[in-house]
C-alpha cells in the first residue's frame, strides 16, 4: 500500500499584467470622451477672455457654419423650419437653453436672427465660444 502525501500543485493566476492593461484602457477611454462631443458641428469658435462651458441641464444647440447653414443638433435645417423646430422642442422642456455655435466669419446678423427667435419663444441663448490662450 501507498500511503505516501502526494504534494499537488497549486494553481495561480498572475493579474500584475493585467493591472496595466486596464490602466492604460481606463486612462485611453478617459481622454477619448473628453474629446468628443457628438451634439456640434465642427467651427472655428471666436475667441473670448471668460469662455466657459454652459451648465444648463436641458440645451439644444444651434450651429451657423460659414457657408450660413443652420443646424439643430447636428441636423440640418432651413431657417424658415427654425423657429418651429425650436417651438417643439421648447414643447418637451419649457425650461430648454439654447447654445449658439456660430463660426468666427459668420456675420452679427445672421446670429441674431437666431437671437430673436429665441426672445421671441422666451428661451435663453447663450453662444459658445474658445477660451483664449
Amino acid at each position: 500500500m501507498n500511503l505516501r502525501k502526494r504534494n499537488k500543485g497549486t494553481v495561480e493566476v498572475h493579474t500584475s499584467a493585467l493591472n496595466d492593461i486596464m490602466f492604460f484602457l481606463l486612462l485611453f477611454f478617459l481622454l477619448a470622451s473628453a474629446v468628443v462631443n457628438p451634439e456640434v458641428v465642427k467651427l472655428l469658435l471666436p475667441k473670448s477672455d471668460s469662455g466657459q462651458q454652459s451648465s444648463a441641464q436641458k440645451t439644444v444647440t444651434v450651429s451657423i457654419d460659414e457657408n450660413l447653414n443652420y443646424f439643430i443638433d447636428k441636423q440640418p435645417t432651413t431657417l424658415e423650419n427654425l423657429q418651429s423646430t425650436l417651438e417643439a422642442y421648447k414643447a418637451t422642456a419649457p425650461d430648454l437653453s439654447i447654445v449658439l455655435y456660430a463660426a468666427g466669419t459668420v456675420s452679427i446678423e445672421n446670429t441674431l436672427v437666431v437671437y430673436d427667435i429665441a426672445s421671441k419663444l422666451n428661451l435663453k441663448l447663450v453662444l459658445a465660444v474658445e477660451p483664449k490662450k
